[in-house]
């Protein structure tokens, strides 16, 4: 697929409205390319029905398409079989299951390490879980150049380490962790290590085989799919320890008056009707991406990194946050502006058809660790272009005018 043409295959960008639509909130949700629209459109129109329950035909037919969909997310990834692939509300409801989940296997001062990088969604779910398990958290330092200290990593991880759980990219600095060798170091302690590749996957291809980690999850609406759908990965013998947090229809194998069973895994973790239409339109934005040259795909975005933190480190009074290297991070742009605020500078860009996010984005410790209550982020993927990273560095100077 020719990246050049790409940004054709998104219908936003056809509006009249967003033609010259420079769109920098990736990081939070990408748009998504015709075929996953039409697909869900015909689905819903066609042969739309619940899974799993009716022998009638488009009934068969949508539970088809379905578990179709679970397969080839499991041979993405490298699974060892679509059982391995549990469907989740997103990345967030992903990460709260393992937390919860499998930290009730765990015993009162089992220790949990975490990176002071992770999102909220990585956070938040361990917090609760070490408070009503009698866990102990602990973080791996990012020093001021938004690297990761490993040279800690042999003190935090040891023998009393249960998990380790960390960001494959961290959605402010945009570092990518050296995950071989964190996951190498946690394995020989015996701790389960969790993947949160919500914002990595999109850039960087992963295969969960070739990592060894027990499980990663990651978020449709990130990856050109469409809102509503996490995936969770894990490996077979975690998902047989880890119980099931919710419960009723499709999730259990019998039912008595004062007890139940539960179904195999993956089924036990989907309680409910599932979202149907989410993993239809999932399993064409996986066609798409799956055509697209991911050699290709990396080369670019890493052009678009070096050529945006030429262009934004050159401002006067721009700090970006996170490595200034480009082999070391992802093409994601956290960053303050002397004497503007970033919901100024967000709504003066939006009036330059330049969308980007501000605030805190979901890190609130990790930007008070950089002495900051929000940053303004650019975040790009393959559809954005260099002229519109100059588009931007020139809002940013006309901001700088008008504020200061």
């Amino acid at each position: 697929m020719d990246l050049h043409n790409i940004r054709q295959q998104f219908p936003l960008f056809n509006q009249p409205a967003n033609k010259d639509l420079a769109y920098f909130d990736n990081a939070a949700s990408t748009q998504k390319p015709e075929v996953v629209l039409k697909a869900m459109d015909e689905f819903y129109r066609t042969t739309y029905a619940n899974v799993h329950r009716g022998v009638y035909k488009i009934a068969e037919q949508a539970t088809a398409k379905f578990e179709g969909v679970r397969a080839a997310t499991a041979d993405y990834l490298g699974a060892a079989s679509a059982n391995n692939i549990v469907f989740t509300r997103n990345a967030t409801s992903a990460l709260n299951l393992l937390a919860q989940s499998y930290s009730r296997t765990l015993k009162p001062g089992d220790e949990v390490v975490l990176t002071e990088m992770e999102h909220h969604a990585n956070l938040v779910p361990w917090q609760q879980a070490a408070k009503h398990n009698d866990l102990v958290l602990k973080f791996l330092p990012v020093n001021q150049n938004g690297r990761l200290e490993l040279d800690k990593l042999s003190v935090l991880i040891n023998k009393k380490t249960k998990v380790v759980s960390l960001t494959a990219m961290s959605n402010v600095l945009g570092t990518m962790p050296e995950l071989k060798e964190i996951i190498s170091l946690a394995k020989s302690v015996g701790a389960r290590v969790i993947v949160d590749a919500a914002q990595a996957l999109p850039h960087k291809y992963l295969n969960v085989k070739e990592l060894d980690c027990d499980a990663l999850v990651f978020t449709a609406h990130k990856f050109f799919g469409p809102s509503g759908l996490g995936i969770l990965y894990a490996s077979q013998e975690l998902l047989e320890i880890m119980p099931p947090i919710e419960y009723g229809g499709h999730m259990i194998a019998e039912v008595n008056w004062y007890d139940s069973t539960w179904a195999e895994p993956p089924t036990k973790f989907e309680a409910g009707t599932p979202p149907i239409a989410e993993v239809i339109g999932w399993g064409e934005a996986l066609n798409f991406i799956k055509q697209l040259d991911w050699v290709a795909v990396e080369a670019y975005e890493k052009n678009l990194t070096e050529y945006g933190l030429k262009l934004l480190t050159a401002l006067p009074g721009l700090t970006i946050v996170g490595p200034e290297d480009s082999l070391a991070r992802g093409p994601v742009f956290a960053f303050s502006l002397d004497k503007v605020h970033p919901h100024d500078l967000g709504s003066w860009l939006d009036s330059l058809n330049i969308a980007v996010r501000s605030g805190h984005h979901c890190t609130q410790p990790l930007h008070r660790k950089f002495g900051l209550l929000a940053t303004t982020r650019a975040s790009l993927s393959i559809y954005n272009t260099p002229a519109e990273l100059d588009r931007l560095a020139d809002g940013i100077k006309q901001a700088q005018k008008m504020f200061t």
